[in-house]
């Protein structure tokens, strides 16, 4: 496991939906979407059910996501931390299902398991299943072990049920806080759920707060690392907080008082009914229906789920994308761009060595970019500059991260946007309307490592986060199929994959930044991603392109990647460009999947490419600008 702290004695654990171990700084959790059972015919609960032993005592360990081959074996997706232990030991293991609206558990034996060549599942057999007819009875079904079973904790080690109903009290004030209520992994990190202390609050007989039934305080996020909570009593079943100055206080702005986060969640779902309605209509004239089959089966969590993936499909950028399938390979090159125009680029072009580069230009007004620097300060200092940074943990891992991993990005990420640039102009910078845009389901960690920065540094009101923007992956035309079908990971997830950098322009579009920046006065964008070749509010950059009265300004150097990119662009610009369609490369790849085959789900494993993601540079922006509306900063070493 990859180290999460540059602390010079870290204490490392390790973690998972049962067991969280504490790492220095921070928890490493893994809870997936958690699994329900399908109903199944009741002949199946005939068995035998453990006698004397609630629900309550069981733990789950695994889901029964389908069948595998022709002789009875079923794939199952693990929610433990000790899958070797718990799928390869023969012995006694039970199932949970639904039938006639109530759960039933039966004892079945596992006979062997192993793990599933590329997949993050295993492949089971249990007694008295040898055909496909009796595995897929028991397909959707929960498997369990007895509670009493679960491995022993090591010192520092914790079982995330245990935490939840903890007392929360501040560390250097002694002061209640509240109530943990879930545990939850970002992927990047760990997070406390927090209910917040209220003066109707009661003790149970156990000494855990609860609020009186019917009332809920609000909601906070607490980072669950060891530098903000640095202690643990299991025997009291409290902890001790120690969170940064304003996180608490922009939880609970971010949340909302109580009622207005209920009339918030009725208007949302109200609006996510009409936004499915309409995109179980497009998808059906898309010839994409078959994605609608896990609405007609398991349980509550995997419907959501999936009734979440599909409104949040931009169906129209999609439609669009699939035509690139059929075209012939029309990628973006940078490079051949600007030798292909680079007369005309040269008279908009602005190069500078690496030191001054990094020093915003001398100050010297003799020094011939002392009028580009002071017009790009005045820029910013006005505020009628808006930054959007792209995080890409993948591209952050790349830069002095010395393989510490993607949890350290976050780390990175919070140093950079320290604005220590900034200095000089701290003060007035104060106002710079800021987008990030975050890694699929990181956007909740990201928001708790700026908070402190949004508070001092930026105006939280001019602050967005947004999720990149993904499209379904779709597979290669065959004989029996009419349009490129999206294909599935699981009856309840769709294979999707990020646009990459060019889908910032559908995401400022879809969700009215750009009118937001011009109501503030915003006349140019920055859009850069996290790379030490990157400059966060370069002066130099927006200088140039609003003297050269430029609708593009691109930063490149010696050795260009493709995958860094900082340009700036003038407002009027982009929102031509959110209005244009992007241009799309259809990128061949290998995917595993599942299918419905004769009402049987079943796993895909291809030997040859099959199937289609859809990616879009954000260089491509350049394609419809004509080049003498380009100016090109070069730094060289």
């Amino acid at each position: 496991m990859q180290p999460t702290s540059l602390l010079t004695h870290p204490t490392q654990f390790t973690v998972s939906p049962h067991r969280l171990q504490w790492h220095s700084p921070g928890f490493r959790t893994k809870i997936p979407l958690r699994p329900y059972p399908r109903r199944v015919p009741s002949l199946l609960c005939t068995a035998n059910t453990d006698v004397g032993l609630t629900l309550e005592e069981f733990i789950e360990i695994g889901f029964i996501s389908s069948v595998h081959g022709l002789d009875g074996e079923l794939r199952v997706k693990a929610t433990t931390d000790f899958p070797e232990m718990r799928f390869s030991v023969p012995g006694k293991r039970w199932l949970k299902t639904r039938v006639a609206g109530e759960e039933t558990v039966r004892e079945v034996e596992l006979l062997e398991g192993r793990g599933h060549p590329g997949q993050k599942s295993w492949i089971l057999s249990f007694g008295g299943v040898n055909s496909v007819d009796e595995a897929r009875q028991i397909v959707g079904s929960t498997l369990l072990v007895k509670g009493a079973d679960r491995p022993e904790l090591e010192e520092g080690e914790f079982y995330i049920p245990d935490l939840v109903g903890m007392k929360v009290f501040l560390k250097e004030t002694g002061e209640p806080v509240g109530t943990v209520v879930d545990v939850y992994n970002s992927g990047a990190s760990d997070l406390l759920q927090v209910m917040l202390a209220a003066s109707n609050e009661r003790v149970d007989g156990s000494g855990v707060v609860k609020p009186e039934a019917g009332i809920s305080g609000p909601l906070v996020w607490v980072p669950f690392v060891e530098e903000i909570v640095p202690h643990v009593d299991m025997d009291k079943r409290e902890m001790l907080i120690s969170p940064p100055k304003g996180l608490l206080e922009l939880n609970v702005r971010l949340n909302g008082t109580s009622r207005e986060r209920r009339q918030l969640e009725r208007k949302q779902r109200k609006k996510s009914q009409q936004r499915l309605l309409a995109a179980k209509k497009k998808l059906s004239e898309l010839g994409q229906k078959h994605i609608l089959q896990g609405l007609s089966f398991g349980e509550k969590a995997q419907k959501e789920f999936l009734v979440e993936q599909i409104i949040n499909i931009n169906l129209k950028l999609f439609q669009h994308a699939t035509q690139s399938v059929d075209m012939p390979n029309s990628r973006f090159h940078l490079p051949e761009f600007v030798d292909g125009n680079s007369t005309t680029l040269l008279k908009n072009a602005l190069k500078i060595s690496h030191e001054s580069f990094i020093l915003y230009g001398k100050r010297d007004k003799q020094d011939k970019n002392f009028e580009l620097r002071g017009r790009g300060l005045h820029l910013l200092s006005e505020r009628k500059a808006a930054i959007i940074l792209v995080v890409d943990n993948k591209n952050s891992e790349r830069i002095d991260l010395d393989g510490f991993g993607k949890a350290m990005s976050n780390i990175f990420l919070q140093e950079l946007l320290g604005f220590k640039r900034f200095a000089e102009v701290e003060e007035q910078q104060a106002s710079v309307p800021l987008v990030v845009i975050c890694p699929a389901g990181e956007i909740k960690p990201y928001q708790l490592i700026f908070s402190e920065s949004i508070c001092s540094c930026f105006d939280s009101q001019k602050v967005w986060f947004l999720e990149e923007e993904k499209l379904p992956v779709v597979s290669i035309l065959n004989m029996n199929q009419g349009a490129h079908k999206i294909l599935l990971k699981s009856p309840w997830e769709i294979l999707q994959s990020p646009v990459g950098s060019g889908g910032v322009f559908s995401l400022l579009s879809s969700h009215n930044i750009l009118d937001g920046l011009k109501d503030m006065g915003v006349e140019y964008v920055q859009v850069c991603n996290l790379s030490k070749r990157s400059f966060i509010g370069h002066p130099l950059l927006f200088g140039l392109v609003s003297t050269r009265e430029a609708d593009i300004g691109i930063q490149i150097f010696d050795g260009h990647d493709e995958r860094d990119f900082n340009i700036v662009l003038s407002m009027k610009y982009l929102k031509k460009l959110t209005n244009e369609n992007l241009i799309f490369n259809a990128v061949l790849k290998q995917d595993s999947h599942v299918e419905q085959v004769d009402g049987e789900w079943r796993d895909i494993q291809p030997e040859s490419p099959n199937s289609y993601h859809f990616s879009s540079s954000i260089y491509s922006s350049l394609d419809s600008c004509p080049p003498s509306n380009i100016c090109v900063m070069q730094v060289v070493d």
